[in-house]
């Protein structure tokens, strides 16, 4: 035995960590399910879960338009949503290659940003496409999962514009982050009703 504890020992830590936490009134969070949170009908000492019902929805950007995506993310917040951005969910250790295909696979929506500065730029955001177009090949055809958005006058991808129907934020932002914001809550109330 070298001395790590097993399994069941590591559950059963969580476990009566989530507990004590919820006992002081705190919420906790499990990143694309829901929240557990302290149940006051039963006089504080329940606990019940709240699965998210908001669709998720990742952001893939090139790090020098950030100030823009930000922005964006901050937009699909206030209505709602649930966006996915590396800069706010990624944890100091965390194997990021990993988290971020897992987040793409289990986000409802993926919003591509595209800029020159994007379309030109070697790196992680070209592979999030790749694998967020593989992802969305399994999704039925009559259904949106992959949004390209110009942040810019750029070039998109030939083999993402023949496929797919980009949107504009530029020269207008409030109009394309309304209609962009418009198609995903139709897409999600769509996707509901198939249920």
């Amino acid at each position: 035995m070298n001395g790590s504890p097993s399994k069941a020992d590591l559950t059963r830590r969580i476990a009566r960590l989530l507990r004590q936490a919820l006992e002081r009134g705190a919420t906790v969070e499990i990143d694309g399910l829901g929240k557990f949170v302290p149940d006051r009908k039963r006089g504080g000492r329940g606990i019940r879960f709240v699965g998210h019902t908001q669709p998720r929805v990742f952001i893939a950007y090139v790090q020098e338009d950030l100030s823009l995506i930000r922005k964006l993310y901050r937009a699909f917040e206030k209505h709602g949503f649930r966006p996915w951005l590396d800069k706010k969910k990624l944890l100091p250790g965390q194997n990021w290659p990993r988290a971020i295909e897992t987040a793409i696979h289990t986000s409802d929506f993926f919003v591509a940003c595209f800029s020159r500065r994007a379309t030109s730029k070697r790196g992680s955001f070209h592979s999030e496409l790749r694998y967020a177009l593989n992802c969305a090949a399994r999704v039925p055809l009559d259904e949106i999962f992959f949004i390209p958005l110009r942040l810019d006058d750029c070039v998109v991808p030939r083999r993402i514009a023949r496929q797919v129907q980009y949107l504009d934020l530029f020269p207008e932002w409030d109009a394309g982050v309304s209609r962009v914001i418009a198609v995903i809550r139709a897409q999600d109330q769509c996707r509901r009703g198939k249920r």
